[in-house]
Parts: structure tokens; C-alpha cells; sequence
């Protein structure tokens, strides 16, 4: 399959020719300066060649179901529980200063993108854009594709591994004599297929190898989306060295992180969840099928906390006076995508009372080797699982800790500390062994442009889930618990099944907070049914107002999954910002499954998804996987003509709504929880109807006491009214204390505000808007749709206010509005 790259699209490329060659493990050495704005080093890449890597593999493809072989071939891994005993054991020897980047007293010789390509020193190299095609060209020289985007790439250079002392041991020969390119790459293949029992020595040995002496420079270009690098004489991945080093350096205004300053006003910088990925943070094979673990170590001034997807809780180590390093690492191989990281002036947030028995159910496992074991009952490739460990399927609370700017620490102690053990506990009762070993959650800047975000052993939380009663906080804590499970320790094949993570956090999100809460099932019950409510009538004013082709959670259709012959591919609509905005990934996913669950019987579902997630976990899958596997477990007498076709055709292939949920929507009647929110409304609809002179005789109405979703649905009602009173909206924001609920209710308070020009209240909207970024964006529409010449001032005001710091994705869309 050929395909055309065209980067003025709204489809993002993925460049990296991961069919000839695969990324196996990723070494970073960073420093991180926030005077430049720039975080520079090196990056070392172990590679092993597609098909190395395909014949090590058969017993792997016979335990996956999915319809691609070529796909089978690569199964996503888990990360181990065991913490590194001490951090300096891989902790990298070099200085930041070491590093052969400094431009004092050197000619610039880099272009104008500031990278030092020198590709054009040798002839018969094509530089074609997006060529697809990078395995062995005859006389051509074999060429690595790397995903890269707004990096200076200064130099690429082979590693000398069998330079390492003691590195004999990786070889088939006791003593090294000539070091050839083949004994390399023998050395390189027997380190990245060492048995997961020996990940210690792994990762060891990776650190040396990382330290090895250069052999030689590479010859490499850049263009938009990738780094091409090739050796001369090497004419295919096999030839190709299996170790190499990236000299590189970001640009301040490369998309993958953000350099802001966090609430208290000190400068950080952080992975913010980019359409780009990582590939402006290092050069990387972005599809998700390129499966990899990493380490890093990284150093800051001694003033900052490095935190990073990592499964050991680093420690800082101090360097030279001034400033110190930190080591993180995973074993538990994962697409690049989902590397993380986050450096600033970050506190460690504790309860000011801890009782002894919440710590020791929160302590970490003694790192004991002999705990794994590899008895094949796992469908990844072999790493330290923690499904195959009995010490961890039994943990329902994993070690975790809260880093916050120290100014929110008492938002922290009063609503997420308490939180997140009941959370955690809860997810383990609906879906069994914690997949990650740890968890670290950090309140990120006010520019993050959502509530949520997970990655491997972190949680970035938006500040907007602080506020209000624990909710908030506690709904969106399950949603990116859940994607331990469903979006990292299971991936979709291809990003464009996105719902197969947004959708399943989305449902479960509602299941473990119901049990965390420790509500009775009829409780949980009515409470589910009101967010359902909740989500049908934003799904229907999503598809009402979006693009019919943004609708499909399944755009690519038959060609899902499907690649190029060099593994290349597009991520449609991955570049076009509406897609940031919209919820129906989310929204129809979550509609689908609850359907499926309905019609499987709750019970049933749940404990098929515990065996879904058993056979799956550290594997990448598409959605007949799911779904086949689903419909296997349904009795005949309950599928009443369900099929992996129709439901293909009635859920994920079709834009608006599906026929299935309209029917049920139609027939369904209205839970409690939403008549008596109903009963509210009319109510307030009599209030606002009152004169302003009341007569004598007239009783005062009484107002139940509302749920933070019963208000929302509440709110939402009363934006319907066509005009709604001053004296109506004051009384409103009294009976409800408005300005102290969550974001979710004082975003439809504000939605009122402007839609009644009600001025007395215009400062919620304006502090709306600086301190809850990630939900804003909407109202900036709203503002300049009035056409009042006040609201207008007030959005151009905040935007001016807020627009240094927004995430850019953001800014752009509010900017298009505004002017």
C-alpha cells in the first residue's frame, strides 16, 4: 500500500519505517535549560530488524487475534513493579556541559531550521519527501526514517557497543577480536532479547552501552516530519548499525512541550498531550506499533522536580553545585507516544494524617526477581508482567504520590489526597491487577488544554478539578485510572479507533466512582442514569454542530490497521484543531459499550472485561477484537441479531446518532434523579414569571437540594428559557452558592451569564476564563456570538490576558474567533 504524505492536510504522518526496523529501546540523556527554553543531549537507540524481530515472535502471533499478522508480530508490554534499589546505578556519567553542543568560537554550520544535516556530502542519496518506501533499494543504501518535527539535529553517530567492558557475555565468541558491524548488531540482538527475569542487568548494560565511544558519523537529513539517516555501504536494516547516537536539541517553539510558568509564577515545562506527539521532544518511531522501553536521566537546577513516565519514584542526585539529575525507566515496552515528562518547582503534597494501615497498604512491593513468573499465560511479549505476579493481582492500592505548586496545597489535602485511594481501590475491584507499579498525579498549569491527561505512571490533573465539592475531581481521577487499562496497557493498532481508550474510560469512569463513593446499586444506578442523560444531550449538540466525516469512530474503515509496505501511515484528521474539542470518541464510545454491557446483563460484561483485559493487556488491538471476543461470550438468546458487521455499521462507521441508541433513547423514561431536577426547573420557571411586586399571599418556593450533575442538567434546562430575569439569576447563584461549585456547573453558570447579559456577574466569566483554560474556549464563542459590544471587550480582554500562556492549539482557535 502506497501513501501520500501531504503535510498541508489535516492528517498527521507517521514517517518512521518501523516494517524494516524497530526501535527496542530508547536511552535519553537530557538537561533541561528554562533560561533558553531548550532541553538538549543525546538520545540512543537500540534497534532490532523486522525480520529478527518477526522470528522471535511466532509463538506471540498464534496467541493474537487480530487480522493483520504483520501487526501480531508487535505486542505492547507491561511495566514491572520493582523499584530501582539506587537511582545512580544507570545514572549517566556526563555533565551538561560535556555535551558537544555548545557554539562558542565554532562556525554555525547548521541550516535554517538549526539542524546540521550532512547528507548533502554524499551523492546518490535521495531526499525525496515522505518516501514510503526505505527498505533495501539494490545499490541504495538502506535508510532510517525517524519521526522528528522542530528538533536541531547537530549529529549521528554509531555506538562502539562491543567497546563496553564485560560486554563478551552478549557475544557467541569468548573474547572479542576485530569488532565488526555484525558482532555489534549480534551484540545489540542479544541484549534486547535478554529474558525479562534479567531486566536489571538489561537496563544496566543499555546505560554502558549508552556511554560507549562513537564509531563513526552517520549521514542523515531532515525534512517537516522526519529524520533520515543512512550509513554508506549498508544496504539493508540488517546491515544497518543497531546502536546509535542522536546529538540534538529542541526549539523553544517545538508543539510537543509547553514552557509556561505553573501557579505560584516559577518557570516549568511539560508534555501537554500535543497532536504531534513527541516528535519535537526527541526523535522517535511514532506508530504504535513500534513498541519500546526507555530510560532517562535527565538534570535541572537543583531547585526543580523532574517527574516522567518511569517506574521507579526517583530521587534527585546532586552534580556540581546548583543542580542535580534524575533517573527514571520503564520495562514494559510502549508506543513513544506515551513518554512524559514535566520538570518545575513542584512540592510533594502528603495528608497532614496518614494512618498507619493506609500506609502499608500503599507500600511498594519488595522488589523480588523471583516473584515474576513466565509461564506463558500471558498473549505479550515477555516482560516483567504484573498479572504474572501474585503479590501484585492482590494490590489494590499502588504506591502514589501528588506533586502540586505549593499553593495548592490546601486545594490538594481537601479534596485529591483523600481520593485517590478509594479510586484506585475501586478500579482493582472492577477490572483486577493495577497494570502500572506506581502512580505519580501532578496539578499542571492552568494552560492545560484539558482536565485530564494519563500516561505510564502519571496523571496530569487540570487545576479546574480542585474546585467544588470531591465530583469533579473524582470523576475525572476514574476516567484516567481507566486508561491504565484501556489506552496504555491496551492500545488501539490504529489512532484513529480512538474511542477504544476515551470511550472505555468514559464508561468505566462512572462504575468506579459509584463504587468508590461505596453508594447502594440502586444509588449507583440512578446516579449513571443521569449522566447518561447528561451525555445524550451533549452528544446531540455535538453532532448537531460538527463535521459529518469528525463524526465516524471509525473512519478508515476496512483500511483500519492497514500501513505502508515501509510502515508509514496517516492519522486521519490527527492535525485539524475541531478535532481537539469534540467528545464523540468519547461520547459514542461510551454510548456503545453501555448498550453492549445492557444487553450482555452488567454482571456478565464486567466479568468478561476482566478477562478481556487478562488476554489482552500489553497488546495492541483493533476494535473487532474487542468486539468478536465480546460476542463470543453472549449467550445465542441475548445477541438478538448482534454481529461485529452491524455493529461496525450502526456505531462506528456511520456519522449522527446510531439507530440503536435513538431507539433506546425514545423508549427509555426519565430516571429520578432528572424529575426531580424537572421539577426544579418549573419551579424557577414560575419565579422568573413573578412580578416584581409580589402579592402577600404568594408562597415562597422551596428548592431541594441538588447533586453537582443534577445542577449541571439544572443549568442546561434554563439556558432553554428564552429570557431569564436578573432578579431570577441572582437568585439562582444565592440558592446554589455558584461561585463555589465545580467547573462543570459554573461553565453553564456562565453560559447563562452571557446568554442574559446579566453584568452584575461578568466577573465570573472573566475569572472563568483565566483559571479554567482547559473548559473556556467555548465561552469565547459565546461571547463574540452575542454582538454585544460589552461581551466582545471582556473576551478580547481575557484573551490578551491569557494568550502568553495558553496552550497554543487553544490560542489559535480563540484568536480565529475573536478577530
Amino acid at each position: 500500500m502506497d501513501i501520500k504524505l501531504d503535510p498541508s492536510r489535516d492528517d498527521l504522518p507517521l514517517m518512521a519505517n518501523t516494517s524494516h526496523i524497530l526501535v527496542k529501546h530508547y536511552v535519553l540523556d537530557l538537561h533541561v535549560d528554562f533560561e533558553s527554553q531548550v532541553i538538549e543531549g543525546t538520545i540512543v537507540l537500540f534497534f532490532e530488524d523486522g525480520n529478527q524481530f518477526k522470528k522471535g515472535n511466532s509463538s506471540t502471533e498464534k496467541a493474537c487475534q487480530l487480522e493483520s499478522n504483520e501487526a501480531c508480530k508487535f505486542r505492547m508490554p507491561e511495566p514491572c513493579h520493582i523499584p530501582v534499589t539506587n537511582a545512580r546505578t544507570f545514572s549517566s556519567k556526563m555533565e551538561y556541559n560535556d555535551f558537544a553542543i555548545s557554539s562558542k568560537g565554532e562556525k554555525d554550520t547548521s541550516d535554517k531550521d538549526g539542524n546540521h544535516d550532512n547528507l548533502e556530502q554524499a551523492s546518490g542519496i535521495s531526499s525525496s519527501k515522505y518516501c514510503c518506501d526505505t527498505g533495501n533499494h539494490g545499490s541504495e543504501d538502506f535508510l532510517l526514517v525517524l519521526d522528528c518535527c522542530d528538533l536541531s539535529v547537530l549529529k549521528v553517530e554509531e555506538v562502539d557497543v562491543a567497546a563496553v567492558p564485560g560486554i563478551e557475555k552478549f557475544t557467541r565468541s569468548p573474547k572479542l577480536t576485530v569488532a565488526s558491524e555484525e558482532l555489534r548488531n549480534q551484540i545489540v540482538h542479544e541484549l534486547v532479547t535478554l529474558p525479562a527475569d534479567r531486566w536489571r542487568e538489561q537496563l544496566d548494560y543499555y546505560a554502558r552501552c549508552s556511554q560507549a565511544p562513537g564509531y563513526g558519523e552517520l549521514l542523515f537529513d531532515t525534512d517537516t516530519w522526519s529524520l533520515q539517516i543512512r550509513k554508506t555501504g549498508a544496504q539493508t536494516a540488517t546491515d544497518f548499525p543497531h546502536a546509535i547516537r542522536i546529538w540534538y536539541k529542541t526549539k523553544p517553539e517545538g508543539q510537543s512541550v509547553t514552557w509556561t510558568s505553573d501557579q505560584c509564577g516559577r518557570p516549568c515545562v511539560y508534555t501537554m498531550g500535543s497532536p504531534i506527539n513527541n516528535r519535537a521532544l526527541f526523535p522517535c518511531q511514532e506508530p504504535p506499533v513500534a513498541m519500546s522501553t526507555w530510560q532517562a536521566t535527565v538534570r535541572a537546577a537543583a531547585s526543580f522536580v523532574v517527574l516522567m513516565s518511569g517506574e521507579n519514584s526517583a530521587k534527585p542526585t546532586q552534580l556540581r553545585e546548583g543542580y542535580a539529575s534524575w533517573h527514571y525507566y520503564v520495562t514494559m515496552p510502549m508506543p513513544a507516544s506515551t513518554f512524559t515528562i514535566a520538570v518545575g518547582c513542584w512540592t510533594e503534597m502528603r495528608l497532614e494524617t496518614c494512618s498507619s494501615n493506609a500506609l502499608a497498604a500503599e507500600r511498594p512491593l519488595p522488589p523480588s526477581e523471583a516473584d515474576f513468573r513466565y509461564i506463558g499465560i500471558c498473549g505479550h511479549m515477555e516482560y516483567p508482567c504484573r498479572f504474572q505476579n501474585d503479590s501484585a493481582t492482590t494490590q489494590e492500592i499502588i504506591p502514589h504520590r501528588v506533586f502540586a505548586p505549593m499553593c495548592l496545597k490546601s486545594a490538594c489535602q481537601e479534596t485529591l489526597l483523600r481520593l485517590i485511594p478509594p479510586c484506585l481501590s475501586a478500579a482493582h475491584s472492577v477490572l483486577g491487577t493495577h497494570p502500572f507499579s506506581r502512580l505519580d498525579v501532578l496539578i499542571v498549569p492552568a494552560n492545560f488544554p484539558s482536565l485530564g491527561m494519563a500516561s505510564p505512571h502519571i496523571i496530569f490533573l487540570s487545576q479546574s478539578t480542585l474546585t467544588g465539592t470531591s465530583h469533579l475531581c473524582g470523576t475525572r481521577l476514574c476516567h484516567e485510572i481507566a486508561h491504565a487499562w484501556f489506552g496504555l496497557a491496551i492500545g488501539a493498532r490504529d489512532w484513529t479507533e480512538e474511542w477504544l481508550s476515551e470511550g472505555f474510560a468514559t464508561h468505566l469512569e462512572d462504575v468506579f466512582w459509584a463504587k468508590a463513593q461505596q453508594l447502594a446499586p440502586s444509588e449507583a444506578q440512578e446516579q449513571q442514569e443521569l449522566r447518561a442523560c447528561l451525555r445524550w444531550r451533549r452528544l446531540q449538540d455535538e453532532l448537531r454542530d460538527s463535521p459529518a466525516e469528525m463524526q465516524v469512530l471509525r473512519p478508515s474503515k476496512e483500511k483500519t490497521g492497514l500501513v505502508s509496505d515501509s510502515g508509514a501511515s496517516v492519522v486521519k484528521h490527527g492535525l485539524n484543531p475541531e478535532k481537539t474539542f469534540m467528545q464523540v470518541h468519547y461520547l459514542k464510545g461510551y454510548f456503545l459499550l453501555r448498550f453492549l454491557a445492557t444487553r450482555l446483563g452488567h454482571e456478565t460484561y464486567f466479568s468478561f472485561l476482566r478477562k478481556f483485559v487478562h488476554m489482552f493487556h500489553g497488546q495492541l488491538i483493533l476494535s473487532q477484537d474487542f468486539l468478536q471476543m465480546l460476542l463470543e461470550n453472549i449467550p445465542e438468546e441475548k445477541r438478538l441479531g448482534l454481529s461485529v458487521e452491524n455493529i461496525f455499521q450502526d456505531w462506528l462507521e456511520s456519522s449522527g446518532i446510531p439507530k440503536p441508541l435513538q431507539r433506546e433513547r425514545r423508549a427509555g423514561a426519565e430516571c429520578g434523579l432528572a424529575r426531580q431536577v424537572s421539577a426544579e426547573v418549573t419551579k424557577w420557571v414560575r419565579v422568573n414569571q413573578r412580578p416584581r411586586k409580589r402579592q402577600r399571599r404568594e408562597k415562597e418556593e422551596v428548592f431541594e437540594k441538588l447533586l453537582p450533575d443534577q445542577l449541571v442538567l439544572l443549568l442546561e434546562h434554563l439556558l432553554e428559557q428564552k429570557t431569564l430575569n436578573p432578579r431570577t439569576l441572582r437568585s439562582l447563584q444565592r440558592t446554589y452558592h455558584l461561585h463555589d461549585q465545580d467547573a462543570e456547573v459554573r461553565h453553564r453558570w456562565c453560559e447563562l451569564i452571557v446568554k442574559h447579559k446579566y453584568t452584575a456577574a461578568y466577573g465570573s466569566v472573566e475569572t472563568f476564563l483565566q483559571e479554567d483554560q482547559a473548559m473556556g474556549v467555548y465561552l469565547y464563542g459565546e461571547l463574540m456570538v452575542s454582538e454585544d459590544a460589552r461581551q466582545q471587550q471582556l473576551a478580547r480582554r481575557c484573551f490578551e490576558l491569557a494568550k502568553g500562556q495558553m496552550d497554543r492549539s487553544s490560542a489559535k482557535v480563540v484568536a480565529e474567533m475573536l478577530f
